[in-house]
């Protein structure tokens, strides 16, 4: 048995006691505190301003590494609040000290006095006193904590909004297996580690019976449990996993299990809080949630759709409607249930689309940007991990977090080993499933200020929290690359695909008016006489805050409108519908291919990498990308957007397989007319990738091909050594023009001989050029025809030195020479292109605009590995 005296002197070492002044103004039996104007609103606006800059500068910092912005957040509150604020951890007691009161004095001083425990009297990390009471005098933390609650109710209402309830009602049976696994065994573990660490900790037994409750218990497995859904969705799209199977299965299953987190938050938290009243608090909140969703929600949804339908929402209507939010949460903290429950129903109540999206724009920076980091600053506050370091040492610490990760991974594992997955989506789900979010430091910090947890089960599972969500998207990026295994699988050209072999398409579209441009182009790919095809329609969705909903929606609804009802969709969601509709319409008219949409959302500076990772994921042969310019009703090439040039361009750069760029002037259905296609054919490694297009297109019963070569004399044949000279030699660069022409006579040959002589729709012809202003005049006389669409090579490997010259000209490079000049408005031609650049040697490198492209690999005796370029295989898928 411990000594009561010992004993109060272990406590002693933890327990602070701090107190300080109150100058009370105009006092009356209402307001007892000074005035918010001279000491509490400028202490405020300093500490939002600081949290504010420091967490956007860790967050940029730890940008490369793909953390997300939680992790900035408990990292800005765990070094620079003790920085400035280290003196208070929880409050014991709260006691009024008060002065002799004077009627007439507008002032008098009262002294409070509080107990505190923790780190924060005397600074942990790099603690300053000075700056402490400057910035976060003591008597600001009540009120900034409460101010913290305002930004906290609010990002659990907009976690609310991201949850889709139908999906989670109707998830598919491999996510709701994974998610219950991955929620009990790490209950399960969650209870075996803390009963081990309360063995291992160092001290007197008898204080650590004090933790060792079934309260205590019940936050260890809670916490472990937990999946941070918004947290996924994020590391998904920034590691580009989010459209791969991986990504699907994770996203789901990260929902539901966030779902049943919240759930089993609000049902078995009361119990550990409010004690044998906790029964009455949680059946008072089930017939709360069941009044709102059978009585209130169908009128809210009828009003928010009516409104909306109608643009009649003002900010005025939209304040009533964010007010719902922490009216809900008084509710709920009236029930004797933790505030945050009240807003989380409030926000599943909201009916998706068009409304939420402009919901969060007008008020999201309010809440979350600005006041929720005040609350993970009070989590920092109470955080010691170096007293705990330095009292049970850094072995024990890292042993029960390497405990407090395997739970997670180990539950997916097993759970995925039932559905034929491999051990490494396993893992790779298990590591996903670790991210936290919020919900583990709401529950941490309830535990703290009921006194549950100890010093050291607190410090340890909140850097465990940290230290799980900062290390999956380093871990995934580091054992999931599917760019890696995709270069794996070389000579992805459509010229060494067999007959017999399947085409697999990437089809990328912004809007549905690109997507019926890439139906009428697609329909020239089928024929009967070749086997099905197989499109994939990959949307392109600018990235946004709350994107990951629509995700979800699409991956498990064949319909996603119906599970919003009939609400105003957003812009992302109505183009997505449309083009589910389209491309679901030729589906149906071509029985034979198979084809499925995709929506794919990330920034435009690396949305290229998504449409990497779906090709990989796809096994696409071609990828195909829409013009940044589209045809008005003139008929003229006017911008769409400048940012689909720029994503065309990356994606040309270091593209895993064949690429396409599509021009469409109004390209008209083969089910209607038949269309009249012309191949240009000047020389080189895209022109003969084009041809191989064309060729395919030539066996559609409604094509008629007509090719034209183009052979170059006099100056028009000078080699452009100069470009090349510098890296592979003049020798290099000439020997690798000569070969280029045997190639090109050679499979020119072949296709005369297969294809022109025994197809009566295909016409084959040739042009001499001998300077550079026979271009135009060529191109001139072979638009005269009025062809319904150009094909056309890039131009990567012709190491022709009137073309480079002509390059520095053009105005938009990833065109080639050829496509800029017919695309160009003042060539004047109604024709439709589409531009080839060949897998394995068009990588270009564009500098800005106006610049010339070099082609990235070039071909030559002393290139390392010549197999792709000199030797002929049959790719077969």
């Amino acid at each position: 048995m411990m000594d009561p005296g010992t004993e109060d002197q272990y406590l002693k070492r933890r327990v602070t006691t701090g107190c300080y002044d109150v100058d009370v103004s105009n006092a009356n039996e209402i307001w007892k505190s000074e005035t918010v104007l001279f000491f509490y609103l400028p202490t405020l606006a300093a500490q939002v301003a600081f949290m504010l800059l420091s967490t956007r500068v860790l967050y940029y910092i730890l940008k490369p590494l793909n953390q997300p912005r939680l992790v900035s957040e408990i990292l800005a509150s765990a070094s620079s609040i003790p920085l400035l604020a280290s003196f208070k951890a929880h409050i014991l007691e709260f006691q009024y000290h008060a002065s002799k009161l004077h009627a007439y004095i507008h002032d008098y001083k009262q002294k409070q006095t509080l107990d505190v425990m923790g780190i924060l009297i005397s600074p942990e990390l790099f603690g300053s006193s000075a700056l402490s009471e400057v910035l976060t005098p003591l008597k600001s933390i009540l009120t900034t904590e409460t101010i913290s609650y305002v930004g906290l109710i609010y990002t659990v209402f907009l976690a609310g909004l991201d949850m889709n309830f139908d999906t989670i009602l109707r998830g598919r049976k491999k996510a709701t297996s994974i998610a219950i696994a991955g929620v009990l065994i790490p209950m399960l573990c969650g209870g075996i580690i803390h009963a081990l660490a309360l063995k291992l900790y160092k001290g007197p037994p008898e204080y650590w019976a004090n933790f060792g409750t079934p309260k205590a218990y019940m936050f260890w497995t809670l916490t472990l449990s937990v999946t941070g859904f918004p947290m996924v969705s994020h590391i998904l799209a920034d590691l580009k996993l989010l459209y791969t199977g991986l990504g699907r299965v994770t996203l789901t299953t990260a929902m539901i299990s966030d779902f049943y987190n919240w759930v089993m938050f609000a049902m078995l938290v009361p119990f550990a809080i409010n004690g044998g009243s906790a029964i009455y608090s949680v059946l008072s909140t089930i017939v709360y949630v069941l009044f709102c969703f059978i009585l209130i929600r169908p009128y809210l949804v009828e009003i928010i759709v009516r409104k909306t339908n109608q643009n009649e929402w003002d900010n005025n209507g939209l304040f009533i409607v964010v007010m719902g939010a922490y009216a809900s949460a008084a509710v709920t903290d009236l029930l004797g249930t933790h505030p945050v429950v009240g807003a989380l129903v409030y926000g599943i109540m909201i009916p998706r689309g068009k409304f939420t999206h402009l919901l969060i724009e007008k008020s999201e920076d309010f809440g979350v940007v600005y006041l929720a980091p005040l609350f993970f600053g009070s989590c920092g506050i109470r955080l010691r991990i170096i007293y705990v370091i330095k009292t049970q040492g850094l072995g024990l610490v890292l042993f029960i977090l390497f405990l407090s990760i395997l739970p997670k991974i180990l539950s997916t594992v097993i759970a995925t080993q039932f559905y034929g997955m491999s051990v490494l989506d396993g893992v790779s789900i298990g590591l996903l499933m670790n991210t936290k979010g919020l919900l583990p430091i709401l529950m941490l910090n309830s535990a703290w200020d009921k006194q549950i947890l100890s010093v050291e089960s607190f410090s340890i599972l909140t850097i465990a929290v940290l230290v799980m969500t900062m290390m999956v998207p380093l871990v995934i990026n580091a054992i999931y690359k599917p760019r890696k295994l995709y270069k794996q699988n070389k000579l992805k050209t459509l010229q060494n695909l067999k007959a017999e072999a399947e085409l697999r398409i990437l089809a990328c579209v912004h809007n549905p008016r690109q997507a019926t441009g890439m139906i009428n182009i697609l329909e020239a790919y089928h024929t009967t006489k070749l086997p099905p095809l197989r499109v994939f329609a990959l949307q392109l969705v600018e990235l946004t805050g709350h994107t990951a909903s629509l995700f979800v929606s699409h991956v498990n609804q064949h319909n996603p409108q119906q599970s919003v009802g009939a609400q105003a969709l957003t812009k992302a969601q109505e183009d997505l519908e449309s083009i589910t509709n389209i491309f679901q319409t030729y589906a149906a008219i071509n029985e034979s291919n198979n084809v499925e949409t995709i929506a794919a959302a990330s920034s435009c500076s690396t949305i290229h990498e998504d449409i990497y990772n779906v090709s990989q994921e796809k096994q696409a042969n071609l990828i195909l990308l829409p013009f940044h310019k589209q045809s008005n009703i003139e008929g003229i090439l006017e911008t769409a957007n400048t940012a689909f040039q720029e994503i065309n361009r990356n994606v040309m750069r270091d593209a895993p397989c064949t690429v396409g760029i599509f021009v469409d002037r109004g390209l008209a259905s083969l089910f209607k007319v038949n269309l009249r296609v012309v191949m240009v054919y000047v020389g080189g490694p895209d022109d003969r990738e084009a041809l191989a297009v064309a060729w395919r297109m030539s066996k559609h019963q409604g094509v008629q091909l007509s090719v034209v070569r183009i052979l170059l004399f006099g100056d028009a044949a000078e080699i452009d050594v100069m470009s090349h000279v510098e890296n592979h030699g003049l020798l290099s660069v000439i020997v690798d023009s000569e070969k280029q022409k045997e190639l090109d006579d050679e499979y020119m040959s072949a296709f005369r001989l297969k294809a022109v002589s025994n197809e009566d729709s295909i016409k084959y012809s040739e042009k001499e050029v001998r300077s550079r202003d026979d271009i135009p005049e060529v191109l001139n006389e072979i638009d005269q025809v009025g062809y319904d669409l150009y094909i056309l090579g890039q131009g990567g490997g012709r190491n022709c030195l009137i073309l480079s010259e002509l390059m520095k000209w053009t105005d938009c490079p990833e065109l080639g020479v050829v496509g800029d000049i017919v695309a160009s408005n003042n060539f004047g031609s109604s024709s439709s292109l589409l531009i080839i650049q060949q897998y394995g040697f068009g990588g270009m490198v564009f500098e800005n605009s106006n610049t010339t492209q070099q082609p990235k690999e070039v071909v030559g005796s002393n290139i390392e590995d010549p197999g792709p370029v000199f030797v002929k295989v049959q790719w077969h898928q």
